[in-house]
């Protein structure tokens, strides 16, 4: 776990956020239909009611293109402004390369940025905000845009009830700005357990298993989760590395105004809101609309929260994810905006 704070000439803010989902909604009704559940039984156990599934034609790209446009005209800047493009998801458009941040500085018009790719699942907007507000505290950049997006219906076994109801796709971006002292991003937390990396996984695609003829029909090219470990994992590591996270900050979690965790399952959220004793309007929940967005579920959820009125200017925000890896990721910032 790395928990050493770095030295900062400057603060990272939020100057602009957006998100876009797919048209398509599919409910828990429509998943009884072609696997053996029910509403009742995916509600109960996840929280879950309905999710967004893109089409055949909708690829990761698009959905980032969509938020990251909504997140520029949000922070009033245009596209040529940029100066480097992180994006954060495990389902890029091709396998290998291009990026998607490639093709998404292409898109847009940010003709002068650079621009990258991180994967790391679930945890992908804890680790990329992380990495992209550095930029802005180090002094190297001023406009960075981070885009957090996954299709992980297109990695789904969908004859496999335990894993494919509880995703979604999505997308949502950030505009990071320097910002006033004392607000912007404030503390983070990262950690990684690779000891649990084959309790979720997709096992072929990789240099370790190269789809191919023979073995592209095996189920092997889709997401294994091994539910129980995961879960006990998660139970555990949310309310763990919030806690720590709010500490490196110097605050106490009564200090904390929302609480913003991976939207994965209400039972893992209920567990870290008991340990940090947070009362339920603190938490911004919307899983029950989206399912498991990945990298994306974070971010969409502050995005909604943000633009219906709830968060504001001075806001004290703790978010938490966790993902393959096994990983994990807490980070404590001020509402800029």
């Amino acid at each position: 776990m790395l928990t050493k704070k770095p030295s900062k000439l400057f603060q990272a803010g939020i100057a602009g956020i957006g998100s876009a989902v797919p048209e398509r909604v599919m409910t828990n009704a429509d998943w009884a239909k072609l696997v053996d559940t029910s509403d009742e039984w995916i509600r109960t156990r996840t929280g879950i009611e309905e999710r967004r599934i893109c089409d055949a034609n909708t690829a990761a790209s698009d959905l980032a293109f969509l938020a990251a446009q909504r997140a520029l005209q949000d922070a009033r800047l245009a596209p040529e402004e940029i100066e480097l493009i992180v994006v954060a998801t495990t389902t890029p458009d091709y396998p290998v390369f291009p990026s998607v941040a490639a093709l998404l500085q292409n898109r847009l018009g940010c003709a002068q940025a650079g621009g990258f790719d991180l994967s790391a699942a679930c945890s992908g907007f804890g680790y990329s905000f992380y990495t992209a507000a550095q930029f802005i505290e180090n002094g190297e950049f001023q406009k960075v845009l981070l885009v957090c997006v996954d299709t992980l219906s297109k990695n789904m076994d969908h004859t496999d009830r335990n894993v494919c109801v509880l995703f979604g796709d999505g997308a949502s971006a950030l505009v990071l700005t320097r910002a006033e002292a004392g607000y912007g991003h404030l503390a983070s937390i990262i950690g990684l357990r690779g000891s649990g990396a084959n309790e979720l996984i997709i096992k072929s695609g990789g240099s370790r298993a190269p789809l191919t003829e023979a073995n592209f029909s095996s189920k092997d090219r889709f997401i294994y989760m091994d539910g129980k470990a995961v879960f006990k994992f998660a139970v555990q590591i949310m309310g763990e590395a919030t806690e720590q996270a709010i500490h490196k900050a110097g605050f106490t979690s009564k200090d904390i105004d929302f609480f913003v965790p991976h939207q994965a399952n209400t039972r893992i959220i209920d567990a870290a809101m008991k340990r940090l004793d947070f009362a339920p309007e603190k938490v911004i929940v919307n899983i029950q609309k989206y399912g498991n967005t990945s990298s994306a579920s974070i971010p969409l959820a502050l995005d909604e929260a943000y633009r219906a009125g709830k968060i504001k200017k001075g806001a004290l925000i703790a978010t938490c994810g966790f993902g393959a890896g096994l990983s994990w990721t807490a980070n404590v910032l001020r509402w800029s905006k």
